[in-house]
């Protein structure tokens, strides 16, 4: 299961997957991507960049979305991806 983690940054939140990732890699709506975890995390509504290290995955989102419309999503998509 992917745990969700708050870090310093409201506009930032971990999702640690415990397996690793891959990367450093970080995906950004400003670039796009054709990598299909990259496009899917972008897709969310309000996301805007995506980092990939370690065993983890950080998500940042735009100052005026909420988590609470990102963290469901990107967890089912992590978990699928990952599982």
């Amino acid at each position: 299961p992917v745990h969700v983690d708050h870090t310093p940054n409201p506009n930032a939140m971990k999702f640690t997957v415990g397996t690793p990732v891959g990367g450093p890699t970080t995906f950004s709506s400003a670039n796009g991507t054709d990598d299909p975890l990259g496009s899917a995390l972008l897709d969310i509504d309000g996301v805007v960049s995506v980092f990939l290290t370690a065993d983890f995955v950080t998500i940042t989102k735009d100052a005026g979305a909420e988590w609470g419309s990102i963290t469901g999503p990107a967890t089912e998509i992590l978990e699928t991806h990952f599982g």
